[in-house]
């Protein structure tokens, strides 16, 4: 493959986005034998961190469409990684819950995905790592918190 043109590799957009995508394709190769997905695994560790929440507060605090997060639910209620139960205070909507085997799949699955991102920065150095974590995560908290505002958050 030929090398893109410096303008493209000059632009941070660019790069995020190709390395978006590779790092999208080991995330599925790395989940598909174990019959998961991302999705999983963002569920689950809300889930651990912030307990028992309402569907769209895990669509909310995930950033994955409620549409999304409902269809997901229901992959891991019937793999019996989570619970939904009624919520005592308003019986609309439901709460769900992590079983004991939900935390050993988050388990599983923060395993694999260490493996993934060992091997999507494996030309960086364990600080270079970190950095870059760093600085995407300012990045993104940045244009998370301009689109709340926006949106009147």
């Amino acid at each position: 493959m030929e090398t893109a043109p410096s303008r493209l590799r000059g632009k941070a957009s660019w790069l995020i986005n190709k390395t978006s995508l590779h790092a999208h394709r080991l995330i599925t190769e790395g989940l598909s034998p174990i019959d998961a997905r991302g999705y999983h695994f963002a569920i689950l560790a809300a889930l651990e961190e912030y307990g028992p929440a309402s569907q769209a507060s895990l669509s909310q605090r995930c950033g994955i469409d409620r549409s999304d997060t409902v269809a997901m639910v229901n992959e891991l209620a019937e793999q019996k990684l989570v619970v939904r139960a009624p919520d005592p205070d308003d019986r609309r909507r439901n709460v769900i819950t992590m079983t004991p085997e939900g935390r050993r799949r988050l388990d599983q699955l923060d395993a694999v995905l260490g493996e993934v991102q060992r091997d999507l920065l494996a030309p960086l150095s364990p600080a270079d790592r970190e950095r870059l974590v760093d600085l995407l995560g300012r990045v993104l908290d940045h244009h998370t918190r301009s689109t709340d505002r926006r949106d009147g958050g």
